[in-house]
């Protein structure tokens, strides 16, 4: 796997890594910026949970305050209406020899609109040969040891963003999810517990429009006695600008005036 990865490091201008909470993203994230580096590139990342803080802060995303650890819809929007144009002014200002690895949970409408096809000018990119997706699909075996090292470092984080991760009923949670989403695509399945072929199946369904490229995880890696939050080198975040922020939370409220239309939309955010 490191091949591969090293050649996707190497090769791509944008990364997005995409899949469910507790499937080796963030480790993925941080092998693929290791790799990028050690070859001389800058790396930046955008990330779902960094970069939503500033929306819940602004003054109109104060108006949608997280519920039982749940982000609004109207939020969850305006960050997908933000990562598009985030994405398009990084690629102005930085030059050739750069790269972006973007976290893209999608499920939920979680930086869904990164998988869509729009007529704007992320699209160019995010279409590009430039641009890969990539979804690491942990075994079951693998997936059992992410949900055991997320109930330890709830008690026992190594890093501060440790304490921001799913827990495993949030991970459970999110496969029924997947398993409803499944049905709905006529994939089919009554896995009761997490079933890498199901998951992948879906994800590549929701990734059909764009270039995507899986990765079967089958094996741990020793990240007990380290944080996958720590990097050899420190990657420069792509975050909004708190006015930004603000103006994009406005924009999805005069978009989606009815809560209940948006609420069914976001429902449905497999629909690509």
């Amino acid at each position: 796997m490191r091949e591969r990865l090293a050649s996707i490091a190497r090769t791509r201008r944008f990364i997005c890594v995409a899949g469910l909470p507790g499937t080796g993203k963030s480790l993925l994230i941080q092998q693929l910026a290791h790799l990028a580096a050690a070859g001389g590139r800058g790396v930046h990342l955008l990330q779902w949970d960094v970069a939503r803080p500033a929306f819940e802060a602004s003054d109109a995303g104060r108006r949608h305050p997280v519920v039982d650890g749940v982000t609004q819809p109207i939020v969850r929007k305006a960050v997908g209406l933000w990562a598009r144009g985030a994405i398009v002014e990084w690629h102005r200002r930085q030059p050739e020899t750069a790269l972006l690895i973007a976290e893209t949970p999608l499920v939920g409408n979680r930086l869904i609109e990164l998988a869509r096809v729009a007529e704007d000018d992320a699209e160019p990119l995010l279409g590009s040969p430039a641009c890969r997706f990539v979804l690491p699909v942990p075994s079951v075996e693998v997936r059992r040891f992410i949900e055991a090292e997320r109930e330890r470092r709830a008690e026992r984080p190594l890093h501060a963003r440790e304490r921001e991760d799913a827990p495993p009923a949030v991970l459970r949670a999110l496969w029924t999810e997947l398993q409803r989403v499944a049905r709905e695509l006529g994939i089919g399945t009554r896995d009761a517990a997490y079933a890498p072929d199901t998951y992948r199946r879906v994800y590549e369904a929701v990734l059909r429009r764009r270039s995507v490229e899986t990765l079967a995880v089958d094996t741990v890696l020793p990240t007990q006695e380290s944080s996958v939050y720590d990097f050899a080198v420190a990657p420069a975040d792509v975050i909004p600008r708190p006015a930004d922020a603000d103006a994009l939370v406005r924009r999805a409220e005069a978009l989606y005036p009815d809560a209940s239309a948006l609420a069914r939309e976001v429902e449905r955010w497999w629909v690509v």
